[in-house]
């Protein structure tokens, strides 16, 4: 049996360099606390909580005091990094500089439309998620958001929109939004469009999608609170129905393997490599 693990899976440069601020501070023997999951894998996240990562949310946070928090590369809204200041709080921020671009692009246009009076700013992305709440926060909450292409309907078009997207969100469903908007905005209002979508994220769904075709089995090892997870794993199923999301190769059913010449595992740009190798050497030894 062949089983391969694709390339292009893996951490991408954001997490990467979030886990490598962390692993450096903690083993200088400093006590480091985390606001979130560092990463949307709980396997990876069970690793460093082992070396001393201690994940707080943001009501311990709050009462927090004379610490060191690292921020993860969703980024955070100006209120943490006030909540910092206030209690004695150390900052190690590793907020992806990708999205920390773009939280200073949304702060800027909505400063520029308060001055104006009319305008509202729009990102598509999924509602609650970290990196959608940071950039949230740039707007003092006045941000709309939408998660799907339909949610376009719900916009008032009569006046100026401005619309930007989460780092992780499709590029083709970004795209349908933009069309939507130009097609119903009044002749009398703006619409501008930002494309926000990190490419090393959005590059890896054509890649992704042919690596799916390789294989008689998929195995996507993803963390199920990953929302890029989740918009790869739909790209891997829609071309290779015998696609099956796992967490870790405890998940991982020997009757899947049955009349299977071949194995892709692949993941999300929050799946450790490490992982992936676990996977195929249970399959291996299966």
């Amino acid at each position: 049996m062949i089983i391969e693990i694709d390339n292009g899976s893996g951490f991408c440069f954001g997490v990467t360099t979030a886990i490598e601020k962390a692993e450096e501070t903690l083993k200088e023997g400093q006590q480091l606390s985390c606001l979130g999951d560092i990463v949307h894998n709980g396997m990876e996240c069970e690793r460093l909580r082992k070396m001393g990562l201690n994940t707080i949310e943001h009501e311990e946070f709050e009462k927090l005091h004379d610490a060191t928090v690292l921020l993860r590369a969703h980024g955070e809204p100006p209120s943490t990094y006030h909540q910092a200041e206030q209690n004695n709080i150390t900052i190690i921020d590793a907020t992806c500089p990708v999205v920390l671009a773009l939280q200073k692009r949304i702060k800027k246009k909505y400063q520029a439309i308060k001055e104006q009076g009319n305008g509202s700013i729009v990102i598509f992305g999924k509602m609650g998620h970290a990196e959608v709440l940071g950039l949230v926060g740039q707007t003092e909450g006045n941000a709309i958001v939408i998660e799907h292409a339909e949610d376009a309907e719900k916009l008032d078009f009569s006046h100026d929109i401005y619309l930007y997207s989460q780092t992780t969100k499709s590029l083709d469903e970004f795209h349908r939004i933009i069309e939507y908007c130009q097609a119903h905005i009044a002749p009398n209002a703006t619409f501008q469009s930002f494309d926000t979508i990190c490419r090393q994220v959005a590059n890896r769904m054509p890649n992704i999608c042919q690596f799916a075709t390789k294989h008689d089995l998929i195995l996507f090892v993803c963390g199920r609170k990953s929302s890029n997870g989740k918009v790869l794993y739909n790209a891997c199923l829609e071309h290779n129905p015998n696609t099956h999301l796992i967490e870790g190769p405890e998940e991982i059913d020997t009757a899947w393997l049955s009349g299977i010449n071949s194995v892709g595992i692949c993941g999300a740009t929050s799946t450790p490599k490490w992982l992936m190798e676990q996977c195929k050497e249970k399959i291996t030894a299966i």
